[in-house]
């Protein structure tokens, strides 16, 4: 991480736009971005993100503009001391471009406290004329002679007494920085990162099987802490991917050929109609109620467009009123409250069947989920533990909501 990437930094979270830094810096916007991306690496935390085609910065940014404050001030301090300053304050251009990397600024100050290049370059297990060229490139950089190389060893300079004090406090704030990070790293490395589609709610066997997982991994004082995360499947899919996540529940199979992965449970699919409907046929239904869809980014989405499609593609499916949505519990809502009708896994239905009425397909449309994970043995072991959950769960549903959908039948 070098100066010149710390100054773009502070700009690019106040103004939130790369483009916008890029011209004032006069620099590539790519420049730019690879200054973020490498910040996020060395912070472990994410701090801007792309939404809708603008820069957002993440609450976590706050944090970070606020420990590097002095980082700032040191940098200003560092421009008029290379006498970078113009009519306005410093020269932000020089600033931006300062190629001085932290490890540099270390091996200064490493160097400033030992008296001797030798007897620093032997604690950082350097060789001496690599080290000397270091100290040589920085004193030409900021055009300024920074040590007396005597024969008892190398002392500061007056110049060089002031480059200690900028850069003593460029280093203290960034180990502030960095210790938040090692700690973010450790916690990254010891936990369970697990992702599951979107339950219906607090009621859905997801929901449930999932608390139940925590309960019975803390209950055997495991040493992976446990994080859990809600998407659509293709952003499971996404996440397992990259390694953001360690084990993912999804309604669908599709893309886990590169992927660890068991049949969680089988099902069918149904439709969901308001509680006070009357059509008893999928075809009346859709005739009568405005359709909300799972988004064809999730598994049942994609199957039920699908199914909808083949159905009727001169009807409603494909007309304005239908709604996509990525969140169950609205589209529950809008089934319950708000006369929708919807599609869901009869798994997914039985635990809210007090609150719609569960409809079968004139033919049996299967369903299945599936539980991926990585090569982690903690990932393993948290997979056994979601089958069985999942298992006890949907055989209690069934148990208690099938006489009841006999009877509404």
């Amino acid at each position: 991480m070098h100066l010149g990437a710390l100054f773009i930094i502070r700009h690019v979270l106040t103004s939130a736009s790369v483009r916008e830094t890029a011209r004032r810096f006069q620099l590539s916007p790519s420049t730019v971005s690879a200054a973020i991306r490498s910040a996020e690496t060395e912070l472990a935390m994410k701090l801007t993100e792309r939404a809708s085609g603008e820069l957002v910065t993440l609450i976590a940014s706050g944090g970070v503009l606020e420990g590097r404050e002095p980082i700032t001030t040191a940098i200003g301090e560092l421009c008029q001391f290379a006498g970078q300053v113009g009519a306005g304050g410093i020269d932000e251009a020089w600033a931006a471009r300062i190629p001085v990397k932290i490890v540099a600024i270390e091996r200064f100050l490493e160097v400033a406290d030992q008296g001797s290049i030798n007897r620093a370059a032997r604690r950082l297990h350097l060789g001496q004329p690599q080290l000397s060229l270091q100290l040589a490139n920085l004193e030409k950089f900021l055009g300024r002679r920074l040590f007396e190389r005597q024969a008892q060893g190398s002392v500061l300079t007056e110049e060089g007494r002031r480059a200690y004090q900028i850069f003593m406090a460029i280093s203290q704030a960034w180990n502030d920085l960095k210790s938040a990070a090692d700690e973010r790293y450790r916690r990254t490395a010891r936990s369970l990162r697990i992702g599951s589609i979107i339950p219906t709610g607090s009621e859905s066997w997801v929901a449930r099987c999932l608390g139940l997982l925590v309960s019975e991994w803390n209950a055997r004082r495991s040493n992976n802490a446990i994080s859990l995360v809600s998407m659509t499947a293709d952003d499971l899919r996404e996440a397992l991917k990259s390694g953001r996540i360690d084990v993912a529940i999804l309604d669908s199979v599709f893309g886990l050929e590169s992927f660890r992965h068991r049949e969680l449970l089988q099902t069918d699919m149904v439709v969901i109609a308001p509680p006070h409907s009357t059509q008893t046929s999928v075809a009346d239904l859709v005739a009568a109620h405005a359709i909300c869809m799972p988004s064809p980014r999730t598994g049942l989405g994609h199957a039920a467009m699908a199914f909808s499609d083949e159905r009727a593609p001169n009807r409603r499916f494909r007309s304005r009123d239908i709604t996509a949505a990525d969140s169950l519990p609205v589209i529950v809502d809008l089934v319950a409250n708000h006369g929708y009708v919807s599609f869901l896994g009869r798994v997914s239905a039985m635990p809210i069947a007090d609150k719609v009425r569960i409809v079968d397909l004139d033919e049996h449309l299967p369903m299945s989920y599936h539980v991926a994970f990585n090569h982690r043995k903690a990932a393993a072991d948290a997979c056994a533990v979601i089958i069985a959950a999942a298992a006890r769960i949907t055989s209690e549903a069934v148990a208690k909501t099938d006489p009841v959908r006999e009877s509404a039948a």
